[in-house]
């Protein structure tokens, strides 16, 4: 009878002492009546969803839904190109300089993102208003903008707008029985930015289509950066200024002087203008495109 006793109380023992076991390694051990002391947060370095994130089937939340994206908290304003063009009037480029981190011993370089002001929304209403509202680009062309909007627009658009901007993309080609090609898949015709209506269309028309998309085409404001953005119309004009043998350049815009202005005549302008220590005048900077910011 004592031995019962004794391997009973050992038993018990061993039971309280493991339900205390220590955490160590990946293992968060074991609690005797958990409460709300316990670490519920969601762990990202481990490929299990229930036992290391929640208590029971109601609270489990799959892999899938934790790793989605989420929106902005509201108010906040993420760190990007947000204050940019409001620095005052020679102070872009050292704003510039400050978000890439190239001015300070020990700066962190803030990641360029698309998470500028955009004050229309997502209907055909807003699309003519955002056209009418926005007209001028807010970066001057350089032959950098171009070459990053080539890549940009070959990477993005071409594969249905085409390599000249003629609407004849890889997705729109002809069948090529031979070559077992079933042709284009594309269900529209995409827009030809070479007929009248692009060439005549606003830089507004342009960058409300890549935030919000047009018919088949999905938006792209998750996927280009604000100055990226701005970089791939500089192109689309490129290309229609060379359709019509005019010029569209860091040197000089023969095309449309509201499209782009080019370097060369912003340093000009910058030359000219007089030195003051006037503080720049108040409220947003006109036309930058960022959404109107009217």
């Amino acid at each position: 009878m004592k031995s019962i006793k004794n391997i009973f109380f050992i038993l018990v023992a061993v039971v309280v002492l493991h339900s205390c076991s220590p955490a160590g390694g990946n293992s968060a051990g074991h609690e005797y009546m958990p409460d709300m002391a316990h670490q519920v947060a969601y762990e990202a370095n481990t490929y299990y969803t229930y036992s290391h994130n929640s208590w029971d089937e109601e609270s489990t939340i799959s892999r899938r839904d934790l790793s989605q994206p989420r929106l902005p908290v509201n108010g906040t304003v993420p760190r990007g190109y947000a204050g940019l063009f409001f620095a005052g009037d020679g102070a872009a480029d050292q704003e510039k300089a400050l978000l890439h981190g190239g001015n300070q011993i020990n700066a962190i370089a803030v990641p360029v993102n698309g998470y500028v002001p955009f004050y229309y929304a997502n209907n055909e209403d807003e699309r003519t208003r955002a056209s009418n509202d926005i007209q001028a680009n807010p970066f001057p062309i350089t032959q950098k903008g171009l070459e990053q909007g080539k890549l940009l627009y070959d990477i993005n658009c071409g594969i249905c707008h085409g390599e000249k901007g003629d609407g004849a993309g890889y997705l729109v080609r002809d069948p090529n029985p031979a070559a077992g090609d079933p042709g284009g898949v594309y269900p529209a015709a995409p827009a030809n930015f070479l007929l009248d209506t692009f060439l005549n269309s606003s830089n507004g028309r342009y960058y409300y289509a890549i935030m919000y998309g047009k018919n088949v085409m999905g938006g792209y404001a998750d996927k280009l950066s604000y100055e990226e953005r701005w970089e791939v119309i500089h192109y689309i004009r490129a290309l229609q200024a060379a359709e019509k043998k005019l010029v569209y350049s860091p040197d000089a815009n023969t095309f449309n002087p509201v499209y782009g202005t080019p370097a060369k005549q912003m340093e000009r302008l910058a030359a000219a203008a007089p030195v003051t220590d006037a503080a720049p005048p108040a409220g947003p900077a006109a036309n930058h495109g960022q959404g109107g910011n009217h």
